[in-house]
């Protein structure tokens, strides 16, 4: 009986011990137990259309850029083309924010489990290059925090979009709290706005930290660069 008490004893103390050891990394860095799982369901993202070597354009496609030639429109035919053909959960570009020193992979949707496969762009708004707002949501202590460090954003900040057919550069206006159900904020204001969404406060959904920029210069990328 004395070794039964002394084995559930030492397996209580482990198992406090590990859950001091996650509390502790959630609060200093992210969650670790769900960061492992992203980067196993990352793994898994479907990345064919972050390419037109995986996804070539149609000969439809071809035909009608050759007849484009002012780049904004290639650039927002390619967009438009993008946007219709990718599905929920695939990979569609890559973001790259220098204040806070993280590039990830955005997937389309932002729905629970794309969330956790990494930054998700709202399928409501415009892919960039469209002249519209572009949203991208993404968690802040759960699954490699993509967003953590949001509210270290400030006016001026450069965030780069890069999609397979051009990159984008957006400089932050300013950022604001708002409600859950101040669904307002993504929508299209006249002009390339990127938005991005996250959770408020830390290990809370109380609220929503909201970043505004603005689009400032654009490289174009693949076919958009001239014509075939």
């Amino acid at each position: 009986m004395r070794r039964l008490i002394r084995d559930v004893s030492s397996v209580l103390i482990l198992s406090g011990l590990l859950l001091v050891v996650d509390a502790g990394a959630t609060l200093v860095w992210q969650e670790p137990v769900t960061a492992a799982i992203g980067m196993v369901l990352r793994s898994d993202v479907n990345k064919t259309h972050l390419s037109y070597r995986t996804a070539p354009l149609s000969s439809t496609d071809t035909r009608a850029l050759s007849g484009i030639q002012s780049l904004s429109d290639r650039i927002g035919y390619l967009a438009r083309r993008e946007r219709d053909q990718v599905k929920t959960g695939d990979a569609i570009g890559q973001i790259d924010i220098p204040r806070i020193g993280h590039a990830y992979t955005i997937v389309q949707g932002t729905d629970t489990r794309s969330l956790e496969e990494g930054p998700g762009h709202y399928p409501s708004t415009a892919f960039p290059g469209m002249g519209q707002t572009v949203a991208v949501a993404g968690h802040r202590t759960t699954y490699l925090a993509p967003f953590r460090f949001l509210n270290e954003l400030t006016a001026g900040n450069r965030i780069v979009v890069t999609m397979p057919y051009g990159r984008f550069t957006y400089v932050v206006q300013y950022q604001r709290i708002v409600k859950p159900t101040q669904t307002s904020v993504i929508d299209d204001v006249g002009y390339d706005r990127l938005v991005l969404s996250a959770c408020n406060p830390l290990y809370s959904a109380a609220q929503r930290i909201i970043v505004f920029a603005r689009l400032r210069a654009v490289t174009p990328l693949g076919p958009a660069k001239t014509s075939t």
